[in-house]
């Protein structure tokens, strides 16, 4: 997280990590997204008035899901929950990207993966 937000020159958060199970990963994604079905991470950044800090949000990570994710794309657990605390982090700054097969081509993925290179 520190990484990210020191890529985008933030100096005052409050964002919190929450790792939590299939059940409830699912229950944020279909209440506040309208999605059906477990994903590996959403997260919510509250609006600050005129911008200023701090950036405030949540982060809720799913370590099941984040699990699968990393058997199937092969790499080591930490690797994948680094990769959805980044991406949680960037969605709390704003950012977002294309649900659709552009996503990983997207500058919000690009972005995602220059730091995780950074700090890997």
């Amino acid at each position: 997280m520190r990484a990210t937000l020191e890529s985008e020159h933030i100096r005052d958060a409050l964002v919190s990590v929450a790792f939590v199970g299939i059940g409830t990963i699912t229950r944020l994604n279909r209440d506040y997204l309208l999605r059906n079905g477990p994903t590996d991470v959403i997260a919510f950044g509250l609006e600050r008035g005129g911008g200023s800090p701090p950036v405030i949000g949540d982060i809720y990570i799913c370590p099941q899901v984040a699990e699968r994710n990393a058997r199937r794309l092969r790499i080591s657990v930490k690797r994948e929950v680094a990769r959805l605390v980044v991406h949680g982090t960037l969605h709390v700054l704003g950012f977002d990207h294309p649900e659709d097969d552009t996503r990983a081509s997207s500058p919000m993925w690009r972005k995602q993966e220059t730091i995780l290179a950074s700090i890997h």
